[in-house]
């Protein structure tokens, strides 16, 4: 593949063949996994992922915004990464959407740390399991990056983190969370308590701790464990939990969106060196 600015006039030329039918989310999880790449959409997003010390295969553009990202294009281009540029048509046509962000880079997957490795150390971590709404990891990362959360663990099952969605409502703080997935699930959850951390599953169990009692004097090393949109935590999940806490509602609101949940219990159990 080389590299430079390389002019695309045709959707099927192979040379951009990452870039087909980002809107199929079933096709790109298995041709993302397949090839080990991700894609990250917008310039801003883009530097995010280049800052983290992450590797391009290749980047698109829109004719119409090159002016914009000339300096991007000549970074890129100049460590010989190529740099595909179309009309707005073209683009379209390869991608199956308007690529109003007009640029989208192909980014070679890093390689996940162990859980021991991310949860020696640290004092709050999120572990979601089977978060499938890629809208809601992305947000619940932003979250863990904004309010001081170390890392994100996540189920088997749980939502693809660098898929293009879950990286744009991130607004690219994947790439400065840590984060990797737990397997075998539910059984390395055990890998958190074997090193001092408590694991708080969040439910609405009638006998769990409201938050506030727990935020009153919460544990030094702590891992919020989130579950499914739908059904919540799974009894397996629930059983590998040192205690459940609960978000108290209001209104005949029985719950809150799962990133809004996790989202104010980090808030309200961040550890006390970090508070006013």
């Amino acid at each position: 593949m080389d590299g430079g600015v390389v002019p695309i006039s045709a959707p099927d030329d192979p040379r951009v063949h990452d870039y087909v039918g980002l809107t199929d989310v079933a096709r790109r999880s298995r041709l993302e996994s397949r090839a080990g790449i991700y894609l990250a959409e917008s310039e801003k997003v883009i530097r995010r992922a280049l800052a983290a010390g992450h590797r391009p295969r290749s980047m698109l553009v829109s004719r119409p915004r090159l002016p914009f990202v000339g300096d991007l294009v000549a970074e890129l281009a100049g460590a010989g990464v190529p740099v595909y540029v179309g009309e707005p048509g073209v683009l379209e046509a390869v991608t199956g959407f308007n690529v109003h962000r007009g640029a989208i880079a192909a980014m070679r997957r890093p390689e996940l740390p162990a859980p021991a490795d991310l949860a020696r150390g640290a004092r709050r971590l999120v572990v979601l399991e089977d978060i499938v709404d890629h809208t809601n990891v992305g947000a619940v990362f932003r979250s863990a990056a904004g309010i001081g959360a170390d890392a994100v663990l996540i189920s088997p099952r749980c939502a693809d983190p660098l898929y293009r969605r879950s990286v744009r409502v991130s607004m690219g703080t994947v790439f400065q969370v840590p984060w990797t997935r737990l397997e075998p699930w539910p059984d390395d959850l055990e890998v958190l308590r074997e090193l001092g951390v408590r694991i708080a599953a969040l439910t609405l169990a009638a006998d769990a701790t409201d938050l506030d009692h727990l935020a009153a004097d919460p544990p030094e090393r702590l891992a919020l464990l989130l579950g499914t949109e739908g059904d919540g935590l799974s009894a397996q999940a629930c059983a590998h939990a040192d205690l459940a806490v609960r978000i108290p509602m209001a209104g005949g609101v029985d719950s809150l969106n799962v990133a809004a949940a996790a989202a104010v219990a980090l808030w309200a159990l961040r550890p006390t060196a970090t508070r006013d």
